[in-house]
């Protein structure tokens, strides 16, 4: 696509395209290894659900044992929300070395460390900018804190492996917030986000920018003005921003950013009320501990320019972060598509239709579609977009795997929900109901059967459409009778710090175990799919064991 301007086109963006091609290569040599021979590559799909930090490890672990199965290098795409996206964008970041992506992960929970300073620093910085928002504050402020981590590079940085297909391509997912009631009132695909190494934008109005211009501004489709490519760790951020009680939050927000305040003035903070938020200690103390330092460096003499700035900047970010509480205001981003006029209208789902310039809009996705210019008032006269967390709509990336543009064959969905691990099948399975895409359907009855006691995995199939395979992180095959022992012990807003060694051990274990003891079903599946969409040249298998 061109670097400065929007990219409308049908199908997939070219760089995407090419990619695949390449990966096919070597998932066909894959196949080789596992004793699948085929002509064709089956394209398989690996999805991450969200689940925080829980999801973060787990889905480490899974990718890890994948790996050592031989079953990752078949695998064509890579997609999650939430805290899985934290796992996939680790796994490129480091080349794909899962040895030493794992020897990491056991450093920093063993360290327990956090570096503070930076991630003050990069928030402060982050506060300068026009679209700052809680997103920010949150990135490098409580995420940076969850995973030890402050990464600086860039999506556009895992091109390279992507390009030569030694990895899957990965799709990383949100949602554009400002259609959530779009979403509530008609599933709309429209409310979809999709980040990935080349393009961000969405997948069902086909409408991209180069990812390296995210960001920044657009106006009637051409780039009026750069901004430098944010990092993954505000991309980590933005993509598991989903919360709990918002009000608590919101209101826990102000009282930390009033006792910043009051303590950079000189005051003395407000005593903590008894017993209130011990769960946000470590974030009470980060801040405390920031502004004695500051404190300290005030009372220093002969006080610089560069440090009177630098308390200017601090003041600007508290002020900024409290109005973007009070406004409740996440994901702020230049909207690309502000004031843009296109020519045609691609639609990844097959409801929707493209609209002649004089056709009425028949539905709310059609309402939200391009023709000649785009119809609903929502997508090009705002000047802003405001992404978040894709779990807010549904709690895995189904909906990004799903057009047929992606032609996948074979999903394997890994879900590391807490609750039922089934409510992204009936969630995904109403989606698709309403936009008539293919998916297998099963009887309400039988999900609610399966959530009591759940299994390690499930095969789903329907007459047309990609075979799903669904894995719930906490089963009775791995964990026994103390599934809701374990889903206490990894709750999804424990804080880092209650993540000890062991207890990472323990979860990468568990997400390995839940891979290894179904590998042989997964190399069936691999082996039906690439004999039933290949059927001139069958896929054989020598061997399941």
């Amino acid at each position: 696509m061109g670097s400065s301007e929007v990219s409308v086109i049908p199908g997939l963006q070219k760089e995407e395209k090419a990619a695949v091609e390449r990966r096919r290569l070597h998932v066909l040599k894959a196949l080789k290894k596992l004793r699948i021979e085929a002509d064709e590559a089956p394209v398989v799909a690996v999805l991450g659900s969200g689940g925080g930090l829980r999801a973060h490890i787990a889905c480490l672990g899974v990718l890890s044992e994948m790996k050592e199965q031989g079953l990752l290098d078949a695998v064509t795409y890579l997609a999650g929300v939430s805290g899985s996206t934290w796992a996939i964008s680790s796994l490129y970041t480091n080349d794909g070395d899962m040895e030493a992506l794992e020897a990491d992960l056991k450093h920093r929970f063993t360290r327990q460390e956090w570096d503070l300073a930076k991630s003050l620093q990069k928030t402060i910085q982050a506060a300068r900018s026009e679209n700052y928002s809680l997103t920010d504050f949150w990135a490098y402020m409580v995420i940076s804190k969850q995973t030890r981590e402050l990464p600086e590079s860039h999506l556009s940085n895992m091109k390279k492996p992507v390009e030569e297909g030694t990895l899957p391509y990965p799709i990383f997912a949100a949602i554009d917030n400002d259609l959530q009631p779009s979403w509530q009132e008609a599933r709309a695909p429209e409310t979809w986000f999709e980040f990935t190494p080349h393009h961000a934008g969405f997948p069902a109005l086909g409408a991209f920018v180069s990812i390296t211009h995210f960001g920044s501004k657009f106006k009637k489709g051409r780039l009026v003005r750069t901004h430098p490519e944010r990092d993954l760790t505000f991309l980590r951020g933005l993509w598991g921003s989903a919360l709990g009680n918002t009000e608590v939050i919101r209101e826990y927000i102000f009282a930390r950013l009033l006792r910043l305040q009051e303590s950079s003035q000189g005051e003395h903070p407000p005593p903590e009320d008894e017993g209130g938020e011990p769960e946000h200690t470590w974030l009470t103390e980060m801040l405390e501990n920031w502004t004695r330092t500051s404190l300290e460096k005030q009372e220093q003499p002969h006080e610089d320019p560069e440090r009177k700035g630098s308390l200017s900047n601090f003041m600007d970010f508290v002020k900024k972060t409290g109005i973007c509480a009070s406004k409740w205001e996440w994901g702020t981003t230049h909207n690309f598509l502000y004031k843009h006029k296109m020519g045609s209208h691609y639609v990844a789902q097959t409801d929707l239709e493209l609209l002649g310039s004089s056709d009425p809009p028949t539905s709310a996705s059609q309402s939200a579609g391009i023709t000649g210019g785009i119809r609903d008032k929502i997508m090009s006269s705002r000047k802003h977009l405001h992404l978040v967390d894709a779990g807010l709509a549904i709690n895995t990336p189904f909906p990004l795997v799903l057009p047929p543009t992606r032609e996948v064959h074979l999903i394997l969905s890994f879900d590391f929900s807490a609750g039922d691990p089934f409510e992204t099948i009936r969630a995904t399975t109403d989606y698709c109901r309403r936009h008539k895409i293919p998916f297998p359907q099963v009887e309400e009855a039988e999900l609610d059967l399966w959530s009591k006691a759940p299994a390690s995995c499930y095969i789903l199939k329907g007459e047309t459409g990609p075979v799903v395979m669904h894995f719930p992180l906490f089963n009775i095959d791995a964990c026994g009778g103390d599934i809701e022992a374990w889903s206490d012990t990894y709750d999804t807003f424990k804080l880092a710090d209650t993540y000890t060694l062991d207890v990472v051990v323990l979860l990468l274990a568990l997400a390995k175990k839940n891979v290894r003891e179904n590998k042989k079903k997964i190399l069936r599946e691999l082996m039906n799919v690439a004999g039933l969409y290949y059927p001139k040249d069958s896929a054989r298998s020598c061997c399941l064991a």
